[in-house]
């Protein structure tokens, strides 16, 4: 199956910001195997395919290597219409207070899958989100796992479609971030 979100950030793009991309996941059993990803104002392109490793613009990407949350920048998002799912909206207001006193900054760039794209090459140390968005969390995460991201829900298990929770860290930062987002259950 095909899953494409022709506007990941369409709140950027009505505001004329350029955080928005165009995401493609294909879905072979519930798990994405191949993934592009594609901002044109900012005109860069992540690609990732199962068992290949993962490139923006043509170059291989990996995670953050910090490993002091004091200096880090991690970013957040919710699903589109966040009030349908309301356990997630108190889920994500109580993490912000949790995170935000222990982290460099944490940001909503816009787009959830650039943002996990991202966190994949280094550009931002971590991604976690509450709800279900598995339309813009799939090619993300597989870009995420490529890159060498531990991709998992906020309780430690792998990441898998239909999942309440999503967390991409570099392994160095990923268990020190479960066990803060643990105290937001």
């Amino acid at each position: 199956m095909w899953v494409v979100d022709v506007i990941d950030g369409a709140v950027q793009f009505m505001q004329d910001l350029p955080q928005f991309c165009v995401s493609v996941a294909l879905v072979r059993h519930g798990e994405p195997v191949a993934a592009v990803l594609h901002a044109p104002l900012l005109d860069e392109t992540y690609l990732a395919a199962a068992g290949h490793g993962a490139t923006r613009n043509g170059k291989q990407v990996t995670p953050s290597a910090k490993t002091a949350l004091a200096v880090t920048v991690v970013a957040t998002s919710r699903p589109p219409f966040i009030a349908r799912q309301p356990e997630a909206a108190a889920r994500a207001g109580h993490s912000l207070s949790v995170v935000l006193p222990v982290v460099g900054a944490v940001c909503d760039l816009g787009p959830t899958s650039w943002q996990i794209a991202d966190t994949a090459a280094g550009r931002l140390d971590a991604f976690w989100q509450y709800g279900h968005d598995d339309t813009n969390l799939l090619p993300g995460a597989l870009v995420a796992r490529e890159a060498g991201a531990l991709v998992t829900d906020t309780h430690g298990r792998p990441w898998r479609p239909g999942a309440d929770s999503f967390l991409a860290a570099p392994p160095a930062l990923h268990s020190t971030l479960l066990g803060l987002l643990a105290n937001t259950e």
